[in-house]
C-alpha cells in the first residue's frame, strides 16, 4: 500500500538523489514501500525511541551490533541526526535489533538487560558495543561482562540474561524474522524513513536531503 506520506518520501528520495548528482535509482532501487502499521509495531520487548512522539518524522533502523556500517553510521551521522533533528523534535528515532551473528545476539541482549527501560542508557550502550567491536569480534562474553561491570552488574548477572534468560534473546529474534519476513529488511544498517526503506550506509546530507521535504509536506 501507498500512502501519501510514503508517495513523499520516495518523491523526497529522488529529489535527494538528483541534489547529489547520481541517478534516483541509487537511491530509488533499494526503497520498498511498507505500511506504516507494519511498521509502527512494537517491538517485543519494547522499542527504543528518542524524540518527540508527535515529530512529523519517523526514522526507524535496524542495526547489527557487528555491523561495521552500523558503527560508521552511529559514529558519524546519528550524533549530527540527534543534535538537528531529534533533540529539536523534528524526528522520533527509533533503534531496532537485528543481530547478524551470536556476539551482536548477546550485546543486544546484554543491552537490553542492562539499561531495562531506561532509552538514554540504552543508546549509551549501544554506542559503547560499536566502539569496541573489534574485541567483541574476538572475545564476545569477555568484552559484554566488562562493559555490564562497568554499568554495575556482576558477571552472573549478566551471564543470567545473555545465557541462561530465554526471554530477552528470544525476544530479539522474533522482532529479527519479523523485520526479515513483513518488512523485508535483510541487511544492516536498514532505515525507514516515514514507511520507506532505504538500505546501507547514509549520509548526513543524504539524510537531510530525505528529511527536510517531509518536514515542508
Amino acid at each position: 500500500m501507498v500512502t501519501r506520506r510514503t508517495f513523499s518520501t520516495a518523491v523526497a528520495l529522488a529529489a535527494a538523489a538528483a541534489a547529489l548528482g547520481v541517478s534516483p535509482w541509487t537511491f530509488l532501487t533499494q526503497a520498498h514501500a511498507q505500511s506504516p502499521e507494519a511498521i509502527a509495531k512494537p517491538s517485543t520487548l519494547g522499542d527504543m525511541a528518542l524524540g518527540s512522539k508527535d515529530a512529523p518524522v519517523t526514522i526507524v533502523e535496524y542495526a547489527s551490533m557487528t555491523c561495521p556500517h552500523c558503527a560508521a553510521f552511529t559514529r558519524d551521522v546519528f550524533p549530527k541526526l540527534k543534535e538537528a533533528y531529534i533533540d529539536t523534535g523534528k524526528v522520533r528515532f527509533i533503534f531496532r535489533e537485528f543481530p547478524l551473528d551470536q556476539a551482536a545476539l548477546a550485546a543486544s541482549a546484554a543491552a537490553r538487560c542492562i539499561a531495562k527501560d531506561d532509552v538514554n542508557k540504552y543508546y549509551a550502550l549501544v554506542d559503547i558495543f560499536f566502539k569496541q567491536q573489534a574485541d567483541l569480534a574476538t572475545d564476545p562474553f569477555a568484552t559484554i561482562v566488562r562493559v555490564a561491570k562497568q554499568a554495575g552488574l556482576s558477571e552472573q548477572m549478566i551471564k543470567s540474561c545473555i545465557q541462561e534468560d530465554p526471554k530477552v534473546q528470544r525476544g530479539i529474534l522474533d522482532d529479527r524474522q519479523y523485520a526479515n519476513d513483513t518488512l523485508k529488511v535483510n541487511s544492516t544498517p536498514s532505515f525507514f524513513i516515514n514507511g520507506t526503506l532505504v538500505k546501507g550506509e547514509t549520509s548526513f546530507d543524504s539524510f537531510e536531503k530525505i528529511i527536510k521535504p517531509l518536514l515542508k509536506s
